[in-house]
């Protein structure tokens, strides 16, 4: 379990201890300390800082890039919120992911050189992107940021490997229980409420995601309710009980 987020420590809020804030583009950003590093020397950061492009808007709906484009850069999601999915051989949609704030996203291609899913967005968004090949360069030159790239991409391999347990092998109690205080926990690390939070996508795409059927998520959800672990309005959650939420998602029901 531990794979997929420490369950019993919920930190109020985390800035990186790298970060420091940037001059241009970034420097008005709150969430430059999530995706970009610091204790470089100004001359290099300046250069990092020129990378980035001015945020552009990605409506609700909007594609960030589809299956088979070519990767040439990497995203920030400076707000809004999207999601990642496949089409599997049968027409059906799979989500494989939901990105949030401070997320970078473009992982999936640096491999083969395009991208393998569609990255939609939920809601009006803002992105900035960096091209690839710059980075890359960068990289090569200031080592501590090569590290910095390094380490968010092992976290998104980490965070993969614990789904993949997740799908594997447990109950539908257990698995929404973890995807709600993974949701928290990625909220709070942006010095957002760890308490209350929208789900912005459907009931449907948490189903996909998780392996559940629509019907599964609304009776979990409402089991949940009923037991006074959360509150739920259409879209809009409330934790209620941190601890009892905690325990169910550790609780032993493998099928």
């Amino acid at each position: 379990m531990s794979a997929i987020l420490n369950l019993r420590k919920l930190p109020a809020a985390y800035r990186d201890p790298e970060a420091v804030p940037l001059h241009g583009i970034c420097h008005a950003c709150s969430l430059n300390g999530m995706c970009l590093p610091a204790s470089v020397a100004p001359d290099e950061m300046a250069q990092l800082d020129r990378l980035v492009s001015a945020p552009r808007p990605l409506k609700t709906n909007g594609y960030l890039y589809r299956t088979g484009t070519r990767h040439s850069n990497m995203y920030v999601l400076r707000s809004g919120f999207l999601k990642s999915t496949l089409i599997l051989y049968d027409g059906t949609e799979q989500v494989i992911g939901f990105h949030i704030a401070g997320d970078v996203i473009g992982w999936d291609g640096i491999d083969t050189g395009s991208h393998p899913c569609d990255v939609v967005a939920l809601e009006d968004s803002e992105i900035c992107s960096i091209p690839y090949d710059d980075l890359e360069a960068l990289c090569n030159q200031v080592p501590r940021l090569q590290k910095h790239f390094s380490r968010l991409m092992s976290k998104e391999i980490t965070h993969e490997r614990g789904i993949m347990l997740l799908l594997g092998s447990m109950k539908s109690q257990t698995r929404l229980a973890v995807f709600l205080l993974n949701l928290s926990q990625r909220y709070a690390s942006r010095g957002q409420p760890a308490r209350q939070f929208a789900l912005r996508m459907t009931r449907h795409d948490i189903g996909s995601y998780l392996g559940l059927t629509l019907e599964t998520v609304s009776r979990t959800l409402s089991g949940f309710k009923s037991q006074g672990l959360i509150d739920v309005h259409g879209r809009d959650v409330e934790i209620l009980d941190m601890d009892r939420l905690r325990d169910a998602a550790m609780t032993p029901n493998y099928s």
